[in-house]
């Protein structure tokens, strides 16, 4: 009877989670619900149902390198030291899964003390909707007052006439692009959004798109 009642637990919790609990993940709510079970029960209990969890990736590189847009040289070339904040900012765009589907996240860095000055979320991956949206919240957080270097890849959202045409009304900021291929060139931007990208987005029925923290 504890035997069938324990299936029955795990594998609610299993597919309430999407498939994404394992045993240790499993054992520790079922302690929390008042249950006494080890993970080695829970992972015996879950080979026998079949039940594996899937471990799904967080974000995938979405660079469109392929296009016709100008480009620019490599400014940063790997110096990430920096003296003060607003010398050097850092963007990339990622796709994220959600629990409604797949976003598009744009990120923009300041170096000097690792902060996201800027970003935004979009279900498209238009610049007007990604770079531009998330440089608009930049500018307004920390707001220009000295040479900037903007460093980005080489992404179609990054190098179209839209975004070109928007940084080149700031005479301060100098665009930079990393070397086709080259992810080390953002290294620093990379590591803040691995943080960034370990709580779970949610979209508000009918509301904006806005990142879940709790």
């Amino acid at each position: 009877m504890e035997n069938e009642r324990h299936t029955r637990m795990i594998r609610e919790i299993f597919f309430k989670s999407k498939k994404t609990y394992g045993s240790p993940r499993i054992a520790t709510r079922l302690k929390k619900l008042g249950f006494r079970v080890s993970k080695n029960r829970v992972a015996a209990i879950m080979r026998k149902e079949g039940l594996r969890s899937v471990v799904r990736k967080k974000f995938v590189v979405s660079t469109d390198s392929k296009h016709n847009y100008p480009v620019v040289g490599n400014l940063l070339n790997r110096n990430f030291m920096v003296t003060g904040p607003g010398q050097v900012w850092v963007s990339d765009l990622n796709y994220i899964r959600t629990y409604q589907g797949w976003l598009y996240l744009t990120v923009i860095i300041d170096l000097w003390d690792r902060k996201v000055v800027g970003w935004s979320i979009s279900r498209s991956l238009k610049a007007v909707n990604t770079v531009i949206p998330a440089w608009f919240m930049s500018v307004n957080n920390r707001p220009i007052v000295r040479d900037l270097v903007f460093h980005s890849d080489r992404g179609a959202q990054y190098a179209c006439n839209e975004f070109r045409t928007l940084l080149e009304g700031y005479v301060l900021v100098k665009r930079s692009m990393s070397r086709k291929g080259n992810c080390w060139d953002t290294v620093y931007k990379r590591r803040k959004e691995n943080t960034i990208l370990r709580f779970p987005f949610m979209i508000p029925p009918g509301g904006p798109l806005q990142p879940n923290l709790t």
